[in-house]
C-alpha cells in the first residue's frame, strides 16, 4: 500500500523509474544481466509479445492441453497455429517426448503448479518459451527457471506467487536483441517508422508494488515449502517432481493431492468451511478431453488444497484430517 501511495504521490504513474527498477531487480533475482527483462501489463501480454517477436505468425506452436486458456489467446494474437499435446503420465506438465516427436516450430512450456519441466530435453531446432507464471524461484540444474529457453514469461496476477498490484507480467531472455525487440514493440508512442506496435506497458504504480513483493518472495516461497512438507508429513499424496529428476527444485504454488473421489473430498472440506477446488476441470482443457487421456485423468483425480503464506501448521493438520474420506 505504501509503495503504491509513494508512486502516486511522486506524480509519475505511467511507465517510468519504478518499472525500470523492477526490471533491474527481476534480472538480479534471476541471475541475468540488467536490461534483460521487460515488464508488461499481464502474463498473457508477455506471452503474446514473446510469440510475436519470435516470429510465431504462420508457425506451429505446441502447448499442453492442460493449461490456462491464456496460452491459446496469446498464440491467436501472434497468428500462430496451435498444436495441443497431452501431459506426461502422472504429471501436470507437457509430455516432452510427444513434442520432440512432433517437432513444432515453437513450444510454450508451462511449469505447472511450480513443478519445473526440464526444457534442456527439448530437441534442438524447436524454439522454446518457458511459462514461469506458477514457478518463479524454482530451478533446473541450479539455474533459475526462466533463464534456460529462447524466451520466458512471468505473470504477476493476484493469484500468483507474487503480484504487482493485481495485474502485470514480464518477458525475459538471455538474448539481449530479443529483449530489445520486445521493448521496442511495447514502447509504441512517438515513432516515425510506421511499424505496428501495441501498448502492453506496466505502470509505475504496479511496478512499485511488484518491487516490494519481489523482496518478500524468498520468504513467501520458504513458508509455502514448509507448509507443503507439513501436508506431506500427514501422508497425503501430492503431485511433485519425479524421483528421477534429481536436479529439479520446485516451488510450491499448489498442494495438489490425488483422490478417486475429488467431489466428495471437496464436499467434506466445505462442511468444515475449507475451500478446495479441482485445479483444472475437464471443461477447461484446451481441446477435446478424450484426446488427452493423461490430462483428463488428472482432471478426474486431483484436488488443490489451501496453500498460502499466512496458513498455520495447525490449520494444515486440520485440513489434512478433513480431506480424508472414511
Amino acid at each position: 500500500m505504501l509503495a503504491a501511495a509513494s508512486s502516486l504521490h511522486s506524480g509519475w504513474v505511467a511507465s517510468g523509474p519504478q518499472v525500470e527498477a523492477f526490471e533491474r531487480e527481476l534480472c538480479m533475482f534471476l541471475g541475468l544481466p540488467a536490461g534483460h527483462a521487460v515488464c508488461v501489463s499481464s502474463g498473457t501480454a508477455a506471452l503474446a509479445v514473446a510469440l510475436h517477436v519470435l516470429g510465431a505468425k504462420g508457425k506451429r506452436v505446441a502447448m499442453p492441453a492442460y493449461a490456462c486458456s491464456s496460452l491459446r489467446h496469446a498464440v491467436a494474437f501472434a497468428h500462430g497455429t496451435e498444436e495441443l499435446h497431452d501431459v506426461a503420465k502422472n504429471s501436470p506438465n507437457i509430455d516432452l517426448s510427444s513434442v520432440n516427436q512432433s517437432s513444432p516450430d515453437l513450444v510454450v512450456v508451462p511449469h505447472m503448479y511450480g513443478i519445473p519441466v526440464d526444457v534442456r530435453k527439448i530437441a534442438s531446432g524447436i524454439r522454446v518459451i518457458e511459462d514461469c507464471a506458477q514457478a518463479i524461484g524454482s530451478t533446473i540444474g541450479g539455474a533459475k527457471t526462466g533463464t534456460l529457453a529462447d524466451a520466458s514469461i512471468f505473470s504477476f496476477y493476484a493469484s500468483k506467487l507474487m503480484t504487482s498490484g493485481g495485474q502485470g507480467g514480464a518477458v525475459v531472455s538471455k538474448d539481449k536483441a530479443f529483449v530489445d525487440a520486445v521493448r521496442d514493440y511495447c514502447e509504441f508512442d512517438c515513432r516515425r517508422d510506421s511499424q505496428h506496435r501495441f501498448n502492453f506497458q506496466m505502470s509505475d504504480v504496479l511496478a512499485a508494488v511488484g518491487r516490494v513483493q519481489l523482496k518478500r518472495l524468498p520468504a513467501f516461497l520458504s513458508k509455502r515449502s514448509d507448509l507443503f512438507e507439513e501436508y506431506r508429513a500427514t501422508g497425503i499424496p501430492l503431485l511433485d517432481v519425479s524421483p528421477n529428476e534429481k536436479d529439479i527444485r520446485p516451488v510450491r504454488f499448489r498442494a495438489v493431492t490425488r483422490t478417486a473421489l475429488p467431489k466428495a473430498m471437496i464436499s467434506n472440506l466445505e462442511e468444515a468451511h475449507i475451500r478446495a477446488i479441482v485445479p483444472t476441470e475437464a471443461w477447461e482443457l484446451l481441446g477435446k478431453a478424450e484426446d488427452f487421456p493423461c490430462a483428463l485423468e488428472l482432471c478426474k483425480s486431483t484436488v488443490s488444497l489451501p496453500l498460502y503464506p499466512t496458513l498455520t501448521k495447525k490449520q494444515v493438520a486440520f485440513i489434512a484430517k478433513q480431506s480424508r474420506l472414511s
